[in-house]
């Protein structure tokens, strides 16, 4: 009777996952790592991004582009390679963030087609880790590559601060240093980080912990112009506080990026199709 009724729950268990293997999800999907302590340990480390391209000069008037959710896997780019392409139509555009899930699953040869793309778009390169880039263990392969999951880009009129949010969380340590970045931050505030806050995502790894969405908020009011998420698949646009939160679609299934323009009159966006 229970071996019986273990081969049931197994079954069950297997037909109530098995539609989250579609889409190229894996079975682990909503599973994160659990080195969160590890990756703060590492903040301090950049093998990806040099000194010069955490100190730029953006001036009053510029562009940046912004997207997430790439799914790179075994090396396939899905069209990166386009991007230079806009980089080459629009000379304005000073850098682009890759907010989180730049892989599938955090494979080596997958970073290093991130890395490749990245080389040639003759602008720094940002990425913010997300929950599928530290899966199966591949943290140290993150580390090796690219370090720091947690970092501040100097922009002279502006500030960028990259935040990880690959477990649905950042934790105690994170926030501390979030708080202590915004009160000497420098003209414009951009945050960027994986997984929104505020809506559930269809793989179910999503923030829960409503106090520390409640300390962000806060420490953003007043702080901050714009949060950049993804994860969630979809475009949501929220104010709290007189911040903008803006979720952009995945580009894996989409190709949908964001660009910003950033002038002395203000900010405005559009989601475009590469």
């Amino acid at each position: 009777m229970v071996r019986r009724f273990q081969k049931y729950f197994l079954a069950v268990l297997l037909l109530s996952i098995f539609p989250l293997a579609g889409c190229e999800n894996d079975l682990f999907g909503f599973f994160a790592s659990t080195d969160l302590d590890e990756r703060w340990q590492a903040r301090d480390t950049f093998n990806f991004l040099s000194s010069a391209d955490r100190n730029i000069s953006l001036g009053d008037d510029y562009s940046f582009i912004v997207l997430n959710d790439t799914h790179i896997l075994n090396g396939n780019g899905r069209g990166l390679e386009k991007l230079k392409d806009v980089m080459g139509r629009d000379g304005n555009i000073k850098f682009v963030v890759f907010n989180g899930d730049i892989t599938q699953n955090g494979k080596r040869e997958d970073i290093e087609k991130f890395i490749s793309v990245a080389g040639s778009l003759g602008v720094p390169c940002y990425p913010a880790v997300g929950n599928h880039d530290v899966y199966f263990g591949n943290w140290p392969i993150w580390k090796d590559l690219i370090g720091s999951t947690c970092y501040r880009i100097n922009g002279g009129s502006t500030t960028l601060l990259i935040l990880d949010s690959a477990n649905a969380y950042f934790g105690v340590k994170q926030l501390d240093w979030l708080e202590n970045e915004l009160r000497n931050a420098v003209g414009r505030v951009f945050i960027f980080t994986h997984i929104n806050m505020f809506v559930g995502s269809p793989d179910m790894h999503q923030f829960t912990d409503v106090r520390e969405r409640a300390r962000v908020t806060s420490l953003l009011n007043g702080r901050c112009d714009v949060m950049f998420s993804g994860h969630a698949h979809k475009r949501i646009i929220k104010e709290a506080g007189g911040v903008k939160y803006i979720t952009v679609e995945d580009y894996r299934d989409n190709e949908i990026y964001c660009q910003v323009w950033v002038s002395k009159d203000g900010i405005r966006w559009e989601f475009k199709k590469l």
